[in-house]
């Protein structure tokens, strides 16, 4: 049984029943109502262009009677004069090769001055002998459109000089952090007789303060002090860490304490300032050049830093072991040890931080590694300070997106028996 209330439609292959007058000229009196009233523009023209039927949707949009347009006026003479120029120059021509274009956008003239963004779309009626009769064009308000459009732009051009200052903000903080880093670290390696140097400092981040540090420094009768060390952390308040560091470390110096001694105040110092909230710890080496005879006696003390390379002028590249020395800021009870070498003519001795050795390599699963460092060392022995540090800093460029961490280095050498002027490198 079937269901619903409506007559069952008729079987396959039976008459439908005649649509009635009615019905017909009420289907008639639509269509020519939908014409005029579309939701869209119609208007046909003479192959010259002539209007010679509109609806009134389009009417309305420019403001017009069908009096003042039809006969009257050519298609083109509704359009602005640069749409009347683009319609003439490529629109036209176009629609004449191809009897078809569509989806153009123009802008139309309204009768009180104002324009009204379209998209239009034209072909070409032909009679029966294949001859051009008329143009039929339909006409769609693109007004949301263009503003949508116009919307977009302002978007795209705000979004662009907010990249545009952003980059311009970034550029500043990079010249600045630039400064600031600059002024946690010396301007030049002062000249120490008797002792070639050279340093390097590699910023990971050009956006964010790193936490290394290093100096050399002069304490009178001949005697130098030098130091290197990592903060823990990155930003403005490593780098607050690390010029109390510095501050500590030279006060401590030139007060005539003994590198152990020195690395108990910067403990001290710390933990009076970090222990009540967040902790600041670090790593740092703390030592004292000074001339006797024909050496350099260097006294050194560690807090849990790498252990420092001593490149031999007998082409051996050996650890400085420095027992003890656990981090320093960590610990109230933090003890340190004082260790004694003396550099000949022809030895280097390299300070670093654990950027070097925390470098990814190959895969990016290893790291580089200390054995792999004494390895590069014994290669280089015998080397001047400035070699070596040229040395290492082409090889941190090998390392390329595997140096994650900033890296200072520092060296520190006798020159070899054959040099007679004592020379100075400045920090590179």
């Amino acid at each position: 049984m079937m269901s619903g209330s409506g007559p069952a439609p008729p079987p396959p292959g039976e008459a439908r029943p005649p649509i009635g007058t009615d019905v017909t000229a009420l289907l008639e009196d639509s269509t020519e109502e939908l014409y005029e009233s579309a939701p869209c523009g119609y208007l046909s023209t003479l192959m010259d262009g002539t209007v010679v039927k509109v609806n009134d949707t389009l009417l309305g949009w420019l403001g017009l009677s069908r009096e003042e347009v039809v006969h009257r006026r050519r298609f083109a003479d509704l359009l602005t004069v640069g749409g009347k120029l683009y319609h003439e120059t490529h629109y036209a021509p176009l629609l004449r090769m191809q009897g078809h274009v569509g989806g153009i956008a123009l802008e139309m003239k309204a009768a009180d001055g104002s324009r009204l963004p379209v998209l239009i779309t034209s072909a070409v009626k032909r009679g029966a002998d294949g001859r051009p009769l008329l143009i039929r064009t339909t006409v769609f308000d693109a007004t949301d459109r263009r503003a949508y459009e116009t919307e977009l732009l302002r978007a795209r051009r705000a979004a662009e000089e907010a990249r545009r200052q952003a980059e311009a903000d970034r550029e500043q903080l990079r010249e600045a952090l630039d400064v600031l880093q600059r002024s946690l670290l010396p301007a030049r390696l002062p000249a120490v007789p008797g002792v070639q140097t050279a340093a390097y400092y590699h910023t990971a981040s050009p956006v964010q303060l790193g936490g290394d540090f290093y100096d050399l420094f002069p304490l009178g009768d001949d005697r130098f002090a030098f130091f290197l060390g990592d903060i823990c952390g990155k930003g403005p308040r490593a780098a607050a860490a690390t010029s109390l560091v510095r501050y500590t470390l030279r006060t401590a110096a030139l007060h005539g304490l003994a590198p152990e001694a020195v690395l108990s105040a910067l403990n001290s110092a710390l933990l009076e300032r970090y222990g009540g909230g967040e902790p600041r710890y670090c790593t740092a080496v703390f030592g004292t050049l000074e001339a006797k005879g024909q050496s350099v006696r260097v006294l050194l003390a560690s807090g849990g830093h790498p252990p420092a390379l001593l490149l031999r002028a007998d082409g051996r590249a050996e650890y400085l072991p420095t027992p003890g020395g656990l981090l320093v800021g960590a610990f109230p009870d933090a003890s340190f040890t004082t260790v004694r070498t003396a550099l000949h003519h022809g030895d280097t001795l390299l300070l670093y931080t654990d950027g070097l050795t925390e470098a990814h390599t190959g895969d990016r699963s290893r790291l580089y590694g200390y054995e792999a460092l004494r390895s590069f060392a014994t290669e280089l022995a015998p080397a001047e300070p400035r070699t070596v540090i040229d040395a290492l800093v082409r090889l941190l460029v090998s390392f390329g997106g595997g140096l994650e961490d900033d890296t200072a280095l520092l060296a520190l050498g006798r020159p070899p028996h054959s040099r007679t002027a004592l020379s100075r490198t400045v920090a590179g």
